[in-house]
């Protein structure tokens, strides 16, 4: 490193040591230099915008980009967020394990362009000439290895491979077409690193004829509401109800989240807690044994796939916590992991950390196997993934180290606390109940040490009580 001594002006270099003073590292002219430079573009932009609109950094479409660096440290990054069959979009393209099926992509793409009844040449144009466009999309680390024609190809093949996917999935035509991994070919499509942008599926349906087309939108949207983690009833009733043109995603996995995100509409709020404005910010129960104990029941949402949809009711003498039903299976981890992934993307401004929210919230019920089981008996929890214990081990994995945004669920946690503390008694007899009567050994143990101590009390009382007489034959030398 250069001994040049760097002069800059400051108010407090006379209070730093000549000594200290001459290490500081000459690159500070640099960042002198850039924050000079911010400072005038700053400047110049506020001049030429006066009068105009700011503009809404939460309508940006976030970048299709690596997982954020935080979450890369998981154990077994690698079976959760890279592809495990099939490369979408630029950045796994190249993935030597994932090649066999580019030979599946070219057909079902094949078939797409055969359906359309337009020529491949033109509708690779249509990708090619917006290519600059679709680029701003990705990050650049995500496509730099490749051309503008490669990027064109790429975008092209996978943008026809995924509508025809999907389409042939919901008709049950894969296993005909020799795909026999389809399920995990539809959990890669939903990957955080596997995307290509929502407006390569719009530029390839938008020259085709209009019957195909709705059909193809209506497919989309079928295969969201198939992906949704709900309990089969509600996919059947057509829930939740899904328009792509209404929600305009930047790709498949923002429309899977946009739809799991939704707020539902408020109701009515008839005999539920007033005023909140006393309650402390910590909450102090741990599970859902202790809101039972409180008097708190669970019960399911009425509505589907909202994740939003938490809502707790109070009355005089009862309670209940209404959650939303949830399939727990070998998709659940992976699905949650990317949707986290993508709202801790930097540069996402479209989501209040919707998902993250909704896990940590279920985290903060689940302490123990015996709160999944209370989940399951609720029918809120579908559970095909193992034992309870496992689906508990899953959530408290799931949310370390995350932080939630702490205004979702925030009423629902107020009113909960408040009914908790009401009832703080009825916990306590509930701890006790858990410790001594949880199960046969544990009632027989406490019946046996119950028993021993009525025992000693009563031998100790006899022996008391006999102290304090006289013998026996002192009473009868009186009477004599």
């Amino acid at each position: 490193m250069s001994d040049q001594i760097v002069q800059v002006s400051t108010p407090h270099k006379a209070m730093i040591g000549t000594e200290r003073w001459r290490h500081i590292p000459h690159n500070i002219v640099g960042l002198k230099e850039l924050v000079e430079a911010h400072h005038l573009r700053r400047t110049t932009t506020t001049e030429e915008t006066v009068g105009a609109n700011t503009p809404d950094v939460s309508t940006q479409v976030p970048k299709i980009q690596k997982v954020p660096f935080f979450l890369r440290d998981k154990k077994d990054f690698e079976n959760y967020y890279e592809p495990r069959a099939v490369s979408i979009g630029p950045i796994h393209h190249e993935k030597p394990w994932l090649q066999p099926a580019e030979f599946y992509k070219l057909k079902l793409a094949a078939q797409f362009i055969r359906d359309t009844g337009k020529d491949t040449e033109e509708l690779y144009e249509i990708i090619k000439d917006n290519v600059n466009d679709l680029k701003d999309y990705y990050q650049d680390e995500g496509i730099n290895l490749y051309d503008d024609d490669a990027l064109s190809w790429i975008l092209f093949l996978d943008g026809c491979y995924i509508l025809q996917f999907i389409y042939s999935f919901l008709l049950g035509e894969l296993k005909s077409l020799g795909i026999e991994n389809e399920h995990v070919q539809q959990n890669d499509l939903f990957l955080l690193e596997n995307q290509v942008p929502f407006a390569v599926l719009k530029l390839l349906m938008d020259p085709i004829p209009n019957q195909f087309r709705s059909l193809l939108k209506n497919s989309i949207e079928e295969f969201i509401r198939m992906t949704v983690m709900t309990p089969m009833e509600c996919k059947n009733l057509k829930n939740p109800n899904i328009n792509i043109d209404e929600v305009n995603p930047a790709h498949l996995l923002d429309l899977l989240h946009k739809v799991l995100a939704r707020v539902r509409r408020p109701r009515a709020k008839k005999n539920l807690i007033k005023s909140t404005s006393h309650i402390p910010e910590q909450q102090s129960f741990r599970n859902i044994y202790e809101l039972k104990a409180a008097g708190i029941s669970l019960r399911p949402s009425t509505s589907c796939a909202l994740l939003r949809d938490i809502n707790f009711i109070s009355l005089r003498f009862a309670a209940w916590l209404e959650l939303p039903q949830l399939v727990v299976d070998n998709s659940t981890k992976p699905m949650f992991l990317n949707l986290i992934a993508y709202e801790s993307c930097p540069d996402n401004f479209r989501t209040n950390r919707e998902v993250t929210s909704y896990v940590c919230f279920l985290n903060s019920l689940i302490e123990e196997p015996d709160d999944v089981k209370v989940l399951r008996l609720k029918k809120i929890f579908y559970v095909s993934l193992g034992r309870d214990k496992e689906v508990a081990a899953l959530f408290n994995e799931l949310a370390a180290d995350l932080v939630p945004n702490p205004e979702i669920y925030k009423d629902v946690k107020d009113k909960m606390q408040v009914h908790y503390d009401n009832r703080r008694v009825s916990t306590w007899f509930a701890e006790a109940y858990k410790t001594y009567f949880s199960s046969p050994w544990a009632m027989l143990t406490f019946l046996a040490a119950l028993l021993g101590l009525t025992l000693a009390v009563v031998e100790t009382w006899f022996t008391v009580k006999s102290s304090t007489c006289e013998p026996c034959s002192n009473c009868c030398n009186r009477k004599s």
